[in-house]
């Protein structure tokens, strides 16, 4: 995971309505996933969903530009899809490791 798939997410997040922000967080994190499976088996990237990433997968939403940290709304999403992916993390049993 990098940088610019937590920041792609976000922006994402940043466009929809607050109360449908975890559910359109999830589908992103299922496409990304799927599309990685399909990578796998197939040799090639997902017509729709792209390499697997999750920022390929927020690309195909069209994000909009990255917004500036002082964006109190961006910096909630943010933290959303951050701690969205730490708990996904520890639900499969990866520990998180504070730096």
């Amino acid at each position: 995971m990098l940088h610019a798939d937590v920041t792609a997410a976000a922006r994402v997040l940043r466009g929809v309505p607050e109360g449908a922000r975890e559910e359109v967080l999830e589908r992103l994190i299922r496409s990304a996933t799927w599309a990685a499976a399909y990578r796998q088996r197939h040799g090639r990237q997902h017509p729709c969903w792209g390499d697997g990433t999750l920022m390929a997968a927020a690309l195909a939403r069209d994000p909009g530009p990255e917004p500036g940290l002082g964006d109190p709304d961006y910096c909630r999403c943010l933290a959303q899809v951050l701690v969205r992916l730490a708990e996904r993390r520890e639900d499969a049993g990866l520990k998180v490791v504070p730096t």
